[in-house]
């Protein structure tokens, strides 16, 4: 986009000046005009065309951005009105690249654009399902429900985002504590015993031997560890953007024994949830089935979802096209065959995505509930095995100076 700097003339008479960010300079114009100001003068600022949107685009200031401009859509406000009025009301230096978005998008719109080919210009921020509900609000003049429906559905995928993270977020913690606290003893603390333990000149236990040379190892060898562990980790993860790596991860998340079951249902949930959105927001069966199909989030149910499309495109029902992929639970697919009879599959569907959001939460809380005091009995094993360890000689005080002067 360009800076342009003008001088205009508002309402009540009084000239103002300012600096206004556009396409080019009809779209600075236009913009200007559509905040009911009469421009006097316009002219480019020196530094040609400003740099790619900084900052971060959080999932709370897209809710907030398609909550508020679905009010003033509501309330029978302009569309490039309601957007100027968001770009004006983002902070420049948090939101910088909401505001940057929401300028180029009202400018495409101003320039002629429908609303869904200017967001479809930045697929990192508004994804397929987004600009397809849009598409479909806007074919059917119901742009300011779909909206809405937009932003509870996305509250709703950040709410079950925000649950899962939560969750994992303190294992994580006590992990990495229990990892530092191991390393410094390992590496500062073990070696001093070890200078007081040769001075005995005698065989020490096992365990105190083991410690010692592990600590030496590890202070030895610290670079080719540190590499060691940076390598595997970025090969880890390396693989893991391959298609093959994706493949086998997810399928082997699934048969996970504690957290399969819960990955399969977040699958799911995000399966119904957006189904029944993009049902509910009239796009057709065959694009609905491509767009959930991108955002399950799993290998696995997004060949699942793939083959249920061949099946519907072919003719066959949606309930007996889910019923032969396995990955769809029974009832799922009794509330789909149920939802075909009375042509209430988005409902049926928002009401399984409910049931599961319950269950999850249940078994997060279960989950942690259980992980808590694992993880520190986990330290204290770790932590004490280290203490006891050390102190074994001590305890076998006798035993190492008979063996000593024997």
């Amino acid at each position: 986009m360009l800076t342009f700097a003008y001088q205009a003339r508002d309402a009540s008479g009084k000239t103002v000046s300012g600096v206004q960010e556009a396409l080019n300079e009809d779209n600075a114009i236009n913009t200007l005009m559509s905040r009911g100001l009469m421009v006097l003068s316009l002219q480019q600022k020196a530094g040609g065309k400003a740099g790619a949107p900084r900052g971060k685009i959080t999932e709370t200031d897209l809710v907030l951005f398609t909550r508020q401009l679905a009010t003033m859509v509501d309330a029978g406000l302009p569309l490039v009105a309601g957007l100027t009025a968001l770009y004006e009301q983002a902070d420049p230096k948090r939101q910088a690249g909401l505001r940057r978005i929401i300028g180029e998008v009202s400018a495409l719109v101003q320039q002629g654009d429908s609303f869904f080919e200017a967001i479809s210009k930045h697929p990192s921020v508004f994804n397929r399902l987004y600009v397809s509900m849009v598409k479909a609000g806007e074919s059917g003049g119901l742009l300011a429900e779909i909206l809405d429906r937009l932003a509870t559905f996305l509250e709703s995928a950040a709410r079950l985002k925000k649950k899962v993270k939560s969750a994992m977020t303190y294992p994580v913690i006590v992990l990495c504590i229990a990892l530092c606290i191991t390393t410094f003893l390992i590496v500062k603390v073990v070696p001093v015993f070890g200078e007081i333990f040769a001075d005995f000149g005698a065989n020490l236990p096992a365990p105190t031997q083991f410690l010692l040379d592990l600590s030496s190892f590890i202070r030895g060898n610290w670079y080719w560890i540190a590499g060691g562990i940076g390598g595997a980790i970025f090969g880890v993860r390396a693989f893991l953007k391959t298609e093959r790596g994706r493949q086998l991860w997810d399928t082997y998340k699934l048969k996970l024994p504690v957290f399969g079951p819960l990955v399969h249902k977040i699958c799911m949930t995000r399966f119904a949830r957006t189904f029944a959105q993009l049902i509910r927001a009239g796009v057709p069966i065959l694009e609905v089935m491509s767009i959930v199909g991108d955002t399950s989030g799993n290998y696995v149910v997004e060949e699942s979802i793939k083959k249920v499309s061949a099946d519907i495109e072919r003719g066959d029902h949606l309930a007996s096209s889910l019923a032969r992929e396995k990955i769809f639970p029974p009832m799922l697919v009794r509330m789909v065959g149920a939802g075909e009879q009375t042509g209430k599959i988005d409902a049926m569907l928002e009401k399984m995505a409910d049931f599961w959001d319950e269950e999850i939460e249940a078994i997060l809380n279960a989950l942690t509930s259980l992980i808590e005091p694992l993880l520190i009995v986990v330290l204290g094993v770790i932590v004490g095995g280290i203490v006891i360890a050390m102190f074994l000689p001590i305890f076998k005080l006798n035993d190492v100076v008979s063996s000593a002067k024997g």
